[in-house]
């Protein structure tokens, strides 16, 4: 699976919206629903979905919380941060959401489309201990059922590259490029050719493009 930035990187972005995320809510009161839309419709979020430098080794959680209000509100935060020697169910939920972000690729948007601050909040208890893949791999299920996006579809729109751009590269035609998406036509049972050269454009394995 290609991602936006490399993996020595992502424990940065997950302790900046681990501190966006508890700093905006616990110390400034911003209702967490309301934090997560604010945040999914602001350029931060894209930024560090993007893995821009300025954010993931430049910034604070709390300049970042602070940028996303200040841009979708024009309120600055001026709340003083706590100090707090454990991490806070907050923390966790914006610490887990950017790996997931980093280990799927999508867009924060969507998955805020999928999951309410209260889905998350519930989450915490029994996973917040497990390792953090537990929590990828139950949000990826939502995520792929609420969507139902082919792997194919969703990792050539992550990729930037159009059903066109990629028959032309991998001599795979067009229309089945197309089926293939559509689930008109079953990946799995496509030729190991084929699938290795739709996989070589896209700079992802084979498997990841077969469906589960």
């Amino acid at each position: 699976m290609t991602h936006a930035y490399q993996e020595i990187y992502l424990s940065n972005a997950q302790a900046l919206l681990g501190d966006a995320f508890d700093y905006a809510i616990n110390a400034c009161g911003v209702a967490g629903d309301s934090f997560i839309k604010l945040f999914s419709v602001s350029s931060v979020s894209n930024r560090i979905e993007n893995g821009e430098p300025s954010y993931l080794l430049g910034k604070s959680g709390i300049e970042t919380a602070v940028d996303v209000l200040v841009e979708t509100t024009g309120k600055a935060l001026t709340a003083k941060p706590q100090a707090n020697f454990s991490r806070s169910r907050e923390y966790w939920i914006g610490w887990a959401v950017a790996y997931y972000q980093w280990f799927s690729g999508r867009k924060f948007s969507d998955i805020f489309k999928v999951l309410s601050f209260e889905d998350l909040q519930q989450m915490y208890s029994p996973l917040h201990e497990a390792d953090v893949t537990k929590f990828a791999d139950i949000v990826d299920a939502k995520v792929r059922e609420y969507f139902a996006d082919t792997n194919l579809k969703r990792i050539r729109t992550l990729y930037g590259c159009t059903q066109a751009e990629l028959a032309k590269r991998s001599n795979v035609s067009l229309r089945s490029i197309q089926m293939y998406e559509q689930r008109n036509k079953d990946i799995n049972k496509a030729s190991a050719e084929t699938v290795l050269s739709l996989a070589k454009v896209l700079g992802c394995t084979m498997e990841d493009l077969l469906e589960t």
